[in-house]
């Protein structure tokens, strides 16, 4: 059975018979669930070394730019040759490509000779051009020379090499194709130049594939869902400013603004954040129309550079574009018709909302303190970004077992090489799948640790507050804050800790069910009956109301650390029981109050999304090597970094309310009456009628 809070916190009796303040604030805490501590400090150990391991294997570049023959990244100014001009990767071979291509094949487009341009070779109007191997051996040709002369030392050739070369071994190869450049690789146009083909034939060169299936064949592999991964990852590294300005400076600016609006504007504040709302998720949701090309003609393309305007390349990323649009869609109806229905509770709100204005003109501090979480989580994001992007690259560059007729001409060996002329492709063995998992992992874990310190402090804060009514404590308007900070770092870490990585396991736990459940979707395994797709339907409700469950009592458990210094299940224990005592009181108010909060979280993170579309649709990321393939994820990742910016500023309001709350059921529940509500509580909600009103359920 637990005693009285009131008494432990508000004030406590010396052994000699005297009263302090502080109570169990301040006073008979110690060190709780050191262990989970120190699992936490393993993992940030295995957190480093998971990195270190990135950085040293990885090369972002792999993520946008393909392999040539030699194994080479194409723009890498480390490669044997100084490839840091030529990015475009460019297959040598007609009649390979045309191989790779055809369905019983067993020769893989990986394979095909491959070398990095400057830009996509055309063919010429009046004779035949040709594409050469890098210049070295006996071709005494500078590489700078090499791209100057459009890659054709033809002429300079031996008769044995020229003769090679019309086998379509090399070192020489015709353009008879015309490409665009499509994500930094030659797509094959399929109608091939009729005068090089003529020129070609008439030098005597063997037959040309001209079918389909060599346009096939290269669209296929830029569509493959490795290589569109990849793109999206390098579109993160490429939006890297977007990132920072609309996922960092935008949200702290907008949070901090809501934050000083809510203290001097309490009144209309629920009323303008459901009106922004609305005129956010509309807006966001047109940027999406206007990029997959239902509205304008400003639709995302492939082809980078200047191209004939009636090529057209299909992509994944447009697919993706509109899917997403059309949840869009439907997330925009159904949050406006539900904003609308709440208008009436507006009102409700507002009194709420009027509690933590008042409390955080006592604290002041409180609207600054978020800014050392946030500028925490910055760096972290900064630090895990960057490790993310040299994980999604750290395979290994080996060169491929294809067991075909590949033969191409050496010019170091000066002969034709029928063996170790495969293609190079990027090996992932499967400890990178799981770096991966646990690189993804460690970042909602430190979030949400960072989230529940936060919070913790806040609590802490608000609790002095609170219990110190009528009292002069020197902890306000200002010390309480560090306060809370001191009493967190010293005794209730290893419980914060704790309470997010429950959250955490949770998320993850429901992460895998999700993925199985799509699979599942995709197979045979759906369930037909009705009772089936019932027993689905009520097992996704269970899941969820089981997540918000955890996250609730979780946020309340953190109050109650903050107060009791107890461990976080015994400050679980506490919360739940109060919460159950009161659920009358606390339900009506919280969930008002959640859902304003809720929605103005969502302006502020909707809000970057919408500048994050503005920004990239600058030259720079339309075109040149800074091209993004789709604005689909730095929006989505400044969606939800603004997102988070908002949690820890907008957990000023939404912890004082709970703190505050939780405080007076706990007060009332031990003296019949409020006696530590201060006079500025009071005050706030007129008086003890409209204390009851808000607090209690309908009678």
């Amino acid at each position: 059975m637990r005693g009285p809070l009131g008494a432990v916190i508000g004030r406590y009796p010396s052994s000699d018979g005297t009263t302090h303040l502080g109570g169990i604030i301040r006073h008979n805490k110690k060190c709780r669930d050191i262990a989970v501590l120190v699992i936490f400090v393993a993992f940030w150990i295995a957190l480093i070394v998971n990195s270190s391991f990135a950085f040293n294997r990885g090369n972002p570049l792999r993520l946008t730019y393909g392999l040539d023959y030699k194994g080479n990244v194409c723009g890498q100014k480390h490669a044997v040759q100084d490839l840091r001009e030529l990015e475009l990767r460019y297959w040598l071979s007609p009649n390979q490509v045309y191989q790779s291509g055809l369905k019983d094949s067993q020769f893989k487009l990986a394979n095909a000779r491959s070398i990095c341009l400057l830009d996509c070779p055309i063919p010429s109007e009046d004779s035949l051009t040709w594409v050469c191997d890098y210049p070295e051996g006996d071709i005494r040709v500078s590489l700078n020379d090499w791209i100057d002369m459009n890659y054709d030392y033809f002429e300079f050739l031996t008769p044995e090499m020229r003769n090679s070369s019309l086998q379509l071994q090399g070192p020489c190869y015709p353009v008879i194709f015309p490409s665009v450049n499509v994500y930094w690789s030659c797509q094959f146009i399929v109608k091939a130049s009729n005068v090089s083909l003529k020129h070609w034939r008439q030098m005597g060169g063997v037959n040309i594939n001209e079918d389909i299936v060599i346009d096939k064949s290269i669209h296929e592999y830029i569509n493959s869902h490795s290589a569109v991964l990849k793109r999206y990852m390098a579109d993160i590294g490429k939006a890297w400013p977007v990132l920072i300005v609309c996922g960092g400076i935008l949200p702290l600016f907008l949070s901090v603004i809501w934050l000083l609006m809510i203290r001097h504007f309490v009144a209309a504040m629920p009323w303008i954040t459901v009106v922004l709302f609305n005129v956010l998720i509309i807006s966001v949701t047109m940027f999406f129309y206007l990029k997959v090309g239902w509205i304008g003609n400003d639709a995302i393309s492939p082809i980078i550079g200047e191209h004939d305007p009636y090529i057209h390349v299909f992509v994944r990323e447009l697919t993706h574009l509109r899917v997403v649009t059309v949840l869009m869609t439907f997330i925009m109806l159904v949050a406006i018709l539900t904003s609308i229905a709440v208008v009436r509770r507006i009102l409700m709100a507002t009194s709420v909302l009027k509690v933590a204005a008042k409390m955080i003109g006592e604290v002041r501090a409180l609207i600054i303190f978020p800014i050392i979480p946030y500028g925490i989580l910055a760096v972290f994001y900064m630090f895990w970004i960057s490790a993310a992007l040299h994980l999604f690259s750290s395979g290994r560059v080996v060169q491929n077992n294809c067991n075909s007729n590949c033969c191409a001409y050496d010019l170091l060996e000066k002969k034709v090489i029928c063996d170790q002329c495969c293609g190079y492709s990027i090996l992932y063995t499967p400890h990178i799948g799981v770096a991966i998992l646990f690189h993804f992992f460690s970042c909602y874990w430190a979030t949400q640790f960072l989230i529940a310190c936060s919070s913790t402090v806040i609590a802490g804060s608000v609790a002095s507050y609170y219990w110190a009514h009528g009292e002069a404590s020197p902890e306000i308007p200002f010390l309480s804050v560090f306060s809370s900070m001191k009493r967190l770092m010293r005794y209730s870490l290893g419980s914060v800790a704790l309470g997010s990585l429950t959250v955490s396991f949770v998320e993850s736990i429901r992460f895998l069910l999700e993925s199985i459940r799509r699979k599942l979707k995709g197979s045979s395994h759906v369930p037909d009956s009705w009772i089936g797709k019932a027993a689905h339907q009520s097992s996704q409700c269970f899941r969820r109301s089981i997540e918000w469950t955890i996250k609730s009592v979780n946020r309340n458990a953190y109050i109650m650390i903050a107060i009791t210094g107890k461990s976080f299940f015994r400050a679980s224990a506490i919360a739940t029981e109060l919460i159950m005592n009161n659920i009358l009181r606390i339900g009506r108010v919280n969930v008002i109050g959640d859902v304003i909060l809720f929605l103005g979280k969502l302006c502020v993170s909707l809000s970057s999304a919408a500048f994050a579309f503005l920004m990239l649709d600058a030259h720079k990321y339309r075109s040149a090597h800074n091209k993004i393939s789709s604005p689909l994820l730095p929006v989505v990742v400044c969606w939800a970094l603004g997102y988070i910016v908002a949690t820890l500023f907008f957990a000023v309001v939404e912890m004082s309310i709970d703190t505050i709350i939780l405080s007076f059921c706990q007060d009332s529940e031990e003296h019949g009456t409020a006696q530590y509500a201060p006079p500025l509580l009071i005050e706030t909600l007129g008086d003890q009628n409209e204390m009851q009103r808000l607090t209690q359920g309908p009678q």
